[in-house]
């Protein structure tokens, strides 16, 4: 549980990072960097320690690279919503990846999805449709890309459950990294901005930050109940509230307090469900 809550404060730490980054630099570059500071620790521990297993792929490795590829474009997306909407509403939005899980599970591992999973995920796009505020204005493009990165980290998600009966999940993460390394490497000659020597600790921290989250994330999930990681999750949301107020001010409104209950709510209700399901009385 503590693995689980330390993960969470480390991809708001993360996530606040990339937002203050982004009014400078492209969400493309900001990936990089986070990607190739990331990388680091596994290349040590794989020359220094001799922990050169980290670096096989053993059975999957097509999903693995093609999990990789995703996560990538869903880092991405991430970014680049933060970059455009306050911290807490970006957040609450991205927690709409658990209500995509139930419709995936259907289409690509063939799950059976009953009436109380599939009344969460209606329930859960209601609180969305409440926070967009339809009568008020609307920030189209960060509803758009939020909503996009959840869809993304969905499928990213439902690969890793497949995926956990095959690979070591550190061998997961290194090539999450390196593939995105080269992917975000790519367009860098486009994109990236003259290099500040001024900015070092924050690019330093976008990456050990998304490293140190990963680690403590996958150490969660091995010692504790995926239930009760899932619930921890949702603590977040107070770190982004609190980023959000200290950093720029932002502060949500109440309707925003609405949806984010009945997203969370909806939330709790998949959990519970997916707990009843692993242990039937």
């Amino acid at each position: 549980m503590l693995a689980a809550a330390g993960a969470m404060f480390m991809f708001a730490v993360m996530n606040a990072t990339a937002k203050y980054l982004s009014t400078e630099h492209s969400v493309i570059e900001i990936a990089f960097y986070r990607n190739v500071v990331a990388c680091l620790p596994f290349l040590l521990a794989a020359s220094l320690f001799r922990r050169r297993k980290i670096l096989v792929m053993e059975t999957k490795p097509n999903l693995v690279i093609t999990r990789a590829v995703i996560g990538s474009l869903s880092l991405i997306l991430t970014f680049a919503a933060f970059s455009l909407m306050p911290m807490a509403e970006t957040s609450v939005l991205l927690f709409t990846a658990s209500l995509f899980l139930p419709v995936l599970g259907v289409l690509m591992l063939r799950e059976q999805v009953g009436p109380y999973r599939w009344s969460a995920v209606i329930i859960g796009f209601v609180g969305i449709a409440i926070m967009a505020n339809p009568g008020g204005a609307v920030n189209v493009a960060g509803l758009s890309v939020a909503l996009s990165a959840a869809l993304l980290q969905a499928i990213m998600a439902t690969i890793l459950r497949h995926l956990g009966s095959y690979e070591r999940p550190e061998t997961v993460a290194f090539y999450f990294f390196a593939v995105g390394t080269l992917l975000t490497g790519l367009a860098m000659p486009f994109v990236a901005q003259p290099f500040d020597p001024a900015e070092l600790p924050l690019w330093l921290g976008v990456g050990l930050s998304g490293a140190a989250a990963q680690w403590l994330f996958s150490i969660a999930l091995k010692l504790a109940p995926a239930a009760i990681v899932a619930v921890l999750n949702y603590t977040s949301l107070f770190w982004s509230m609190l980023f959000g107020w200290l950093i720029w001010n932002d502060w949500p409104l109440p309707i925003v307090f609405v949806g984010a209950t009945v997203v969370i709510a909806s939330n709790l209700l998949i959990v519970w469900r997916e707990s009843r399901a692993q242990h039937p009385q």
